[in-house]
């Protein structure tokens, strides 16, 4: 593939915003994306904090234009992202998109947005040079696409994040159908069609976020890592972990944990819309008040949602968990393009209702179809199946041909995964372990990452789970545990 970038077109984003906001002296010192060198350290600072930092095309040109310029040069030690404000970024320029995708002659243009979106999506992911993001605040949309690829994601107290496109009738993309669908259990898939969101360290236990730490101490880390001579991956995961915090007593970690996880794997699990909801219906019927609580919310959630998009994403994401990222990045550029080409009139609908007229969380947009129910496989068909007449214009995805040929994988550094718990558990030959090996395995002098921050935590709740206590004859059953369900 060849690189898209051009130095005209950077010189063109920066016309067009200095035209737009005035040619003076506040827009020169106030760039939409301000650029920094320190000593090895390059970082981008995204500086449109009044629209929560929200990605639109002439951000998305700097961006890309710069990051690569970086990623050549033998002086980047490493590239860090942050955001000026209350968010990261809040996402990407939907209404300016419905609204270009409205008319024959501007449609082209909507698509282009996609489309450069995720270019620089993947060239982030793919870039030769260590990557850290620092998600101190809202991280929605477009902003996870900036993020959740990245080897190094930091989550603060301030984290707020979530996929929220279902909600205006659109299906999550910049990637979310291949780093949802690889989280544990069906957390990707509840995510992806609720549009809820997960806070502070639940962001982190959940694998989303490789690290969390205050928020004060990311100015710390700043100057940490713009110190170190030769930033290796292992050497900027134990300096951030340095600065990682314990848990406090009184501090909330994520309510989807316990018998709550268990009800979302199993009613999430399916591959059909109407048997998640089936599900969610039988567990809202429950004697135990926090699952029949939850499935209560969640179906509430799932009924005010866009019934296309629901089915939609729901395929997105069953597809994502077989392809590489750039082949999920190309699969949900067609699901854009579909959605521009009006394959459903609920992305129009869903943007009008939420982003342009604010209407009340509580009111339904007029969806259609409105129920799953008359959401048919060929409307779905519409947004994958190559013969289709709203894929017809698809694009090819372009990116730079000196980008790293392997994509550092998303749970390197992060938690350990229940996958990675149950792989442990096939290699004992007897199938069962002391509970002190296995949390030494994964927390101990052995491993990669000694002493990182919520592994115990972490190990303990999947095995509550997951395990069952058994009797060896030795006279210490209480430690030995086997996994004792189906793998994850």
């Amino acid at each position: 593939m060849s690189c898209g970038g051009k130095p005209a077109q950077r010189t063109a984003a920066i016309a067009k915003h200095m035209s737009s906001s005035g040619n003076t002296a506040s827009s020169l010192t106030e760039p939409l994306v301000q650029f920094e060198t320190n000593l090895a350290l390059r970082s981008y600072v995204l500086n449109r904090p009044r629209k929560l930092n929200a990605l639109n095309e002439s951000m998305i040109t700097l961006l890309r234009e710069q990051v690569e310029e970086w990623g050549q040069s033998s002086l980047t030690g490493a590239v860090v992202g942050t955001g000026i404000g209350r968010a990261f970024c809040a996402g990407g320029d939907v209404a300016t998109v419905v609204q270009h995708a409205r008319e024959e002659g501007t449609r082209s243009q909507a698509v282009e947005f996609f489309k450069q979106e995720f270019e620089l999506d993947y060239i982030l992911a793919a870039l030769p040079k260590p990557y850290i993001v620092a998600m101190d605040g809202i991280t929605m949309g477009g902003g996870v696409g900036l993020a959740a690829h990245a080897p190094f994601r930091i989550a603060t107290e301030n984290t707020v994040l979530a996929m929220p496109e279902a909600k205006i009738g659109y299906s999550p993309d910049v990637g979310a159908s291949y780093f949802l669908s690889r989280l544990d259990g069906e957390i990707g898939t509840y995510l992806a069609l609720t549009s809820d969101t997960l806070s502070a360290r639940a962001v982190y236990e959940h694998g989303i976020a490789t690290h969390f730490i205050p928020s004060r101490r990311i100015a710390i880390l700043l100057d940490r890592i713009k110190a170190l001579e030769t930033p290796s991956l292992e050497l900027i995961d134990r300096t951030i972990e340095e600065l990682s915090s314990e848990r406090e007593h009184d501090e909330p970690g994520s309510p989807l944990v316990g018998d709550v996880r268990v009800a979302l794997d199993s009613a999430f699990r399916h591959q059909s819309v109407e048997l998640i909801l089936k599900d969610l219906e039988e567990f809202s019927k429950r004697s135990d008040l926090a699952v029949s609580g939850w499935a209560k919310r969640t179906l509430d959630s799932l009924l005010m949602r866009s019934p296309t998009s629901l089915k939609v994403a729901l395929s997105a994401i069953r597809k994502g968990k077989g392809l590489s990222l750039l082949q999920t990045l190309q699969m949900e550029l067609g699901i854009a393009t579909a959605y521009c080409n009006g394959a459903s009139p609920d992305f129009e609908t869903g943007v009008t209702a939420v982003l342009v007229n604010r209407s009340p969380p509580e009111e339904r947009p007029d969806w259609s179809p409105a129920t799953v129910e008359e959401v048919t496989p060929a409307i779905v068909a519409r947004f994958f199946d190559q013969g289709s007449q709203y894929l017809k214009n698809t694009p090819e995805l372009s990116v730079p041909d000196n980008l790293a040929k392997t994509i550092v994988d998303p749970m390197r550094f992060a938690l350990p995964t229940e996958r990675a718990i149950a792989q442990r558990f096939k290699r004992s030959k007897s199938g069962a372990i002391a509970l002190p090996d296995l949390l030494a395995h994964f927390g101990g002098v052995d491993v990669l990452r000694p002493g990182k921050q919520g592994v115990r935590e972490k190990v303990l709740e999947v095995l509550q789970r997951r395990c069952e206590f058994v009797d060896k004859g030795d006279g210490k059953q209480r430690y030995w545990i086997r996994w004792s369900t189906v793998d994850p």
